[in-house]
Order: C-alpha cells, then sequence, then structure tokens
C-alpha cells in the first residue's frame, strides 16, 4: 500500500545540540534503510519548515505504524497519514 505522510518535526528548545545531532544522524541511518528496502520511496522537504512530504510502500496500515513509531525523531513528530490507490489513468505500473 502507498501513503503520503507529512511529517513535522519540533526538538525541543532546550535540547544540547549533541543529543540532537545524535538522534538526527539514527534518524538517517534508518531512513536510508528503509529507502534501500524500497518502504521509503521518496521524500521532499518543505521550504522554509523542519517538515517533509514523504511517500511510503509497505504492506499494510500496522507495517507503517511500526515503522514511523521507530523513527528515532517520532517522540518529537507531528504526522499526518493519507492512503493512496493508484489512479486508473496513471501510465506507472508500479504505483498499486
Amino acid at each position: 500500500m502507498l501513503f503520503h505522510v507529512r511529517m513535522d518535526v519540533q526538538l525541543p528548545a532546550d535540547m544540547p545540540a549533541e543529543v540532537a545531532a545524535e538522534i538526527k544522524a539514527r534518524e538517517k541511518a534508518y531512513f536510508q534503510a528503509l529507502q534501500r528496502e524500497g518502504k521509503w520511496r521518496h521524500i521532499w522537504r518543505v521550504v522554509g519548515e523542519y517538515a517533509n512530504y514523504s511517500i511510503f510502500d509497505v504492506a499494510d496500515n500496522t507495517e507503517l505504524h511500526d515503522t514511523l513509531s521507530a523513527l528515532p525523531l517520532f517522540p518529537y513528530m507531528r504526522i499526518a497519514v493519507t492512503p493512496l490507490c493508484r489512479h486508473p489513468s496513471s501510465i506507472h505500473e508500479d504505483d498499486r
């Protein structure tokens, strides 16, 4: 299943820089592993915000929930999810 996900990150203002850097490094490693697995298909920054729009390709709602809740930045995120399905006029066969 494909999901459109908006993630807004808000780290606490008093979080030490070294703690934030360590969390971001773990986030990047996890995110890149998910990309290699084909589960995190696309990501775009939202200009001027600490936010992104992403497309996930996972088996179901539970897998998406488990994937998102395992993100190191998850405790500092506001997440909005929209399930997607293939448009009948799409020429891309890999859009399920």
